[in-house]
């Protein structure tokens, strides 16, 4: 994908405001739909299983997020995957802390087994697990890098015709045939709670408005390594305020 690609579908994005579903982490609730605000998407946040598929009769994207596994989470996303599905809703997987626990690891291979995903966004050892590799999960961290999950992601994408997206140092989307490599963000980012979080949700909006799930997982990320570096270019350095202040200001 080219530059002006990715600029069309932020356009198409703008222009159509899709109403994005999310079931997701209660710690970045709000930080998400802020992100979905900020590039043009609508956002609603929900774990509610009574009104999950009455929204994907009118909802552009469904982006599942496995941060929180509690009960009425958990019940809630099958629910919503199987509407989608019906109504033609691209659904985006984030298999949080997949490899961490039996719990994270079963809930979504359980899902992919009975719905169809357009995108599955994890770190290296949530992708590696789900492909059926040993991933070396630490919690919700990764200790592999993306370059060491692009078979893994590969495999999966072909097992399960979708995209895959890899987050790490040099971001990864693959649908099994084409790879892309977005460089750029910040080291800074990685130090944030929920950014993660943040590209599996940005990358529903452009899931509702991109003709491939590739496609709307490149946008996506490129949209967030963007965003990151702007962040971390704006972002003040912390100094003394005088020689003798123990404390940092911001002048």
């Amino acid at each position: 994908m080219n530059e002006s690609t990715i600029c069309k579908s932020f356009e198409a994005l703008r222009e159509t405001t899709p109403l994005v579903t999310n079931i997701t982490n209660y710690v970045v609730t709000n930080s998400t739909a802020n992100a979905l605000l900020s590039i043009g998407a609508s956002p609603i946040m929900t774990h509610a299983v009574e009104e999950v598929e009455e929204l994907m009769a009118f909802s552009g994207a469904l982006v599942i997020n496995l941060g929180t596994v509690a009960r009425t989470y958990a019940e809630a996303m099958p629910v919503a995957w199987a509407a989608a599905n019906r109504n033609n809703v691209p659904v985006v997987l984030d298999p949080v802390g997949a490899g961490a626990t039996k719990l994270r690891t079963e809930l979504p291979a359980g899902m992919l087994a009975e719905y169809k995903p357009a995108i599955i966004r994890g770190n290296a050892s949530e992708i590696m697990t789900l492909a059926g590799e040993a991933g070396c999960a630490k919690g919700v961290d990764s200790t592999q890098g993306a370059e060491a999950a692009e078979d893994a992601a590969k495999a999966l994408a072909k097992l399960h015709g979708c995209a895959v997206v890899v987050s790490g140092e040099v971001d990864l989307v693959t649908d099994g045939e084409r790879v892309a490599r977005i460089r750029g963000g910040s080291d800074m980012m990685p130090l944030v709670t929920g950014l993660g979080c943040t590209c599996s949700a940005i990358c529903g909006a452009f899931a509702a408005v991109c003709d491939t799930p590739f496609e709307a997982g490149v946008a996506g990320m490129t949209v967030m390594a963007v965003c990151g570096k702007r962040a971390a270019d704006a972002a003040k350095v912390r100094e003394p305020c005088s020689s003798t202040c123990t404390t940092s200001c911001t002048p």
